[in-house]
């Protein structure tokens, strides 16, 4: 009498049947499956023996029911992304949830270097600088109406430059003749002393300090023989060809101020009324 050959699960004959040998024993197709095959978790059925089973993520597909949640292409061989448990190939990924380059238009892809800037986005080699067309990338810029520049290119372009040396002036600098100077260019033209913060004044558009003016341009006082500048208020007389300053306008003889008093000149010198009536 010949040895029984049955299922493990129901018991039936596996005689000429087709069956798979577990480590519990035989089991046939039917029972086998639905012993020890997984559920899709797409279709909700049983993923069979001879069916190709994709897993990801704790759960369990047919290959056929493993693609993209919008456009329904196979993932089975293409990469994909999980979004909110939805699988997505990375086209659909991009056009639902990438930026576009708003330089190129192309879309910025999920993992790629890219730079985010007012609201827009940009592939990182697409990033550019509008003057020099080279990679900003980690450089400062200047953003300007839409545009944007690497310093050096900004201060080339929109900088006021220095009216002696025709460099930009990146910071400070003072402004003279309505023109824009680096502080260190504005110095006197006689000896060099740098004007900027101190009392100057110019000839001939050139500046000078006042002491050069002064030795250089200034009439001399007939007194005291400096010169006048009259610079910050002061005050002069002048006489024929003869200038004094106020404080050394007076008699040659007594010393009396002759600022608005009548005077009678004598030789190289001035005399009040009184002085010039007593004779020698």
């Amino acid at each position: 009498m010949s040895e029984s050959f049955d299922c493990a699960k129901c018991s039936e004959s596996l005689y000429g049947r087709k069956y798979i040998q577990t480590d519990s024993g035989p089991y046939c197709v039917p029972c086998y499956d639905n012993t020890f095959a997984n559920t899709c978790a797409e279709c909700q059925q049983l993923i069979g023996h001879d069916s190709r089973e994709l897993f990801y993520e704790d759960r369990h597909f047919h290959e056929g029911c493993f693609r993209c949640c919008r456009c329904q292409r196979s993932l089975a061989d293409e990469p994909f992304t999980c979004q909110d448990s939805e699988l997505l190939c990375n086209d659909c990924y991009c056009s639902a949830f990438s930026s576009q380059c708003s330089a190129c238009g192309e879309t910025v892809m999920p993992g790629s270097r890219k730079l985010e800037y007012g609201g827009q986005t940009w592939h990182e080699h697409c990033f550019l600088c509008s003057g020099c067309k080279q990679p900003l990338g980690s450089r400062s810029f200047v953003p300007d109406k839409g545009a944007h520049y690497c310093v050096p290119c900004y201060e080339n372009k929109f900088a006021p430059r220095c009216a002696r040396c025709s460099k930009t002036l990146t910071q400070g600098g003072v402004t003279y003749r309505d023109q824009p100077w680096h502080r260190e260019c504005l110095v006197c033209t006689g000896c060099q002393t740098p004007l900027a913060g101190q009392q100057f004044t110019s000839r001939d558009e050139d500046p000078y300090c006042v002491a050069c003016f002064g030795e250089l341009f200034a009439p001399k006082c007939s007194s005291c023989k400096r010169p006048i500048v009259g610079l910050g208020g002061g005050k002069y007389v002048s006489f024929e060809d003869r200038h004094w300053h106020h404080n050394c306008f007076s008699c040659a003889r007594c010393s009396t101020s002759l600022v608005g008093q009548g005077f009678v000149p004598d030789g190289d010198q001035v005399l009040c009324q009184g002085c010039s009536q007593a004779g020698p």
